[in-house]
């Protein structure tokens, strides 16, 4: 059976009977087929029995939860079943060697930049800037350098999104709140590509507190923000360009009542709909001559950092060809 993500979009409690988990709401009590879930993402306010929190270990399914907002807040990370002291300890050592760090900070940061580069050129845009920001990212002798590259060309590939979208303005990006309907949409794809992008960690051997380009910090798992700078702009960006230009988001799916312009229940409804068969979309992959998920990419991606950290072959950040 195919294991697919589970969206819990309402207010309610997880238990278990035996060994079945339920959903309990003011609708009711809906059973989750619990061997065919494979993340469960918590858009409501959520409670769990100690007992449904067992039986998730022993699945090994993570639990993601987001605030009234949209906003990510933390995850339940199951106990790893793939640890491996070795790759852990090779790991902190790429963290601690200013060498092999830099070049895993510089190599995401490529990535996200090529990406970048992709999307514009797909709509006929000016690339320059873009080629500019890898030049000086070459050159970067810091972390600090190499994120003041990457800032650059976010800033230059943002300032082209009025251009792209045939609805609401941009003009800049702004976080929290966000100032606008496209910063909204943004934080929001974002949240849930950290996610996403924590789940495929849990299946390999990488330990998710351990990164390179974002500085490790207590109570976050910042591996998940290096590799999300590789895929946010193939999966979060042209995910709200085709929702905003196709008018599936439109205004009346924002709530402008609280401080900043958030997605409201029906928006947010439909934008996880929109992300979960994009994930579950596929693609003809180069190498493995095979089609592959957007999901199933971002754990090949989590394979190739594990292979270079182990000194297997050298990481090379996935860009887009089409």
């Amino acid at each position: 059976m195919k294991k697919r993500n589970y969206y819990i979009l309402s207010d309610g409690k997880l238990r278990r009977k035996e060994n079945t988990l339920y959903f309990v709401s003011e609708k009711g009590e809906k059973p989750i087929p619990i061997n065919s879930v494979y993340s469960i993402y918590a858009k409501g306010s959520l409670s769990i029995t100690s007992k449904a929190l067992a039986l998730l270990s022993k699945e090994g399914v993570c639990i993601h939860f987001f605030n009234r907002y949209g906003f990510y807040e933390g995850s339940y990370y199951p106990r790893e079943n793939l640890i491996s002291g070795e790759v852990v300890v090779r790991q902190a050592e790429h963290y601690l060697d200013n060498t092999k760090r830099f070049f895993l900070a510089k190599a995401f940061v490529e990535g996200a930049i090529l990406n970048m580069e992709k999307i514009l050129a797909g709509y006929g845009l000016d690339t320059s800037e873009l080629i500019s920001a890898l030049q000086s990212l070459a050159s970067a002798e810091s972390v600090q350098e190499i994120m003041g590259s990457e800032a650059f060309a976010k800033n230059t590939y943002y300032s082209f999104f009025d251009t792209i979208l045939k609805r609401f303005e941009f003009k800049a990006r702004m976080k929290r709140p966000p100032g606008n309907e496209i910063n909204a949409l943004i934080s929001f794809g974002n949240s849930m590509l950290y996610s996403a992008i924590i789940s495929e960690l849990y299946h390999t051997q990488l330990h998710p507190a351990i990164s390179f380009l974002h500085e490790p910090a207590e109570r976050r798992f910042s591996l998940s923000l290096d590799i999300a700078e590789i895929f946010k702009p193939i999966i979060v960006d042209r995910l709200i360009f085709n929702l905003v230009n196709k008018g599936i988001i439109k205004e009346n799916d924002f709530d402008r009542s609280l401080n900043g312009i958030l997605l409201n229940d029906t928006g947010r409804k439909k934008f996880v709909k929109a992300f979960n068969e994009r994930m579950e979309s596929t693609i003809k992959h180069r190498q493995l001559k095979r089609k592959v998920s957007y999901q199933r990419l971002i754990r090949l991606e989590c394979y190739k950092l594990v292979k270079h950290i182990l000194g297997v072959e050298k990481f090379r950040p996935f860009v887009m060809w089409w």
